[in-house]
């Protein structure tokens, strides 16, 4: 059988060269304002929102990847930085053997409240102020349809 690429015409070409810099773009502004104003990459800073959001502020390490898009390699190893700065605890599940319990640290929760402000106004700055209201409109609502095309909810 043989299949036939369907590629792309040259405005979906522009469309996607487009999106890809600017997302690409944003996600690097977001994180070196960040790294210079609180000390860690936007990943870090990830994990302590979902932590933060949680209910005692602790997650499963496996919720904790798939809440922050992370591979769970890679998560254990932000984890075990998070925790050297004291703000992430690591403790055995009590429920099961295999499984650890990330938990957000007093610490690590001064250390979020802290970057918040800075991190909000660069989202704001960088991404809402330069779109129109119907912008927002619209792009929520293809970030919502292309979210539930690709995780099938």
């Amino acid at each position: 059988m043989v299949v036939m690429t369907r590629w792309l015409n040259p405005d979906e070409q522009r469309t996607w060269r487009a999106y890809l810099t600017a997302s690409r773009a944003l996600m690097e502004t977001l994180d070196r304002e960040l790294q210079r104003d609180a000390g860690m990459p936007h990943a870090y800073y990830e994990i302590l929102v979902r932590l933060s959001e949680a209910p005692q502020r602790q997650l499963r390490m496996s919720d904790l990847a798939q809440a922050s898009g992370s591979s769970r390699s890679r998560l254990s190893h932000a984890v075990a930085r998070l925790e050297a700065a004291g703000w992430v605890r690591r403790e055995e599940c009590p429920t099961d053997r295999r499984g650890q319990i990330a938990t957000l640290t007093d610490e690590g929760f001064v250390t979020l409240a802290a970057a918040a402000p800075g991190h909000v106004e660069g989202v704001r700055r960088h991404l809402f102020d330069a779109l129109t209201p119907a912008q927002v409109d619209q792009l929520r609502r293809i970030s919502e349809t292309l979210t539930a095309h690709l995780t099938g909810s």
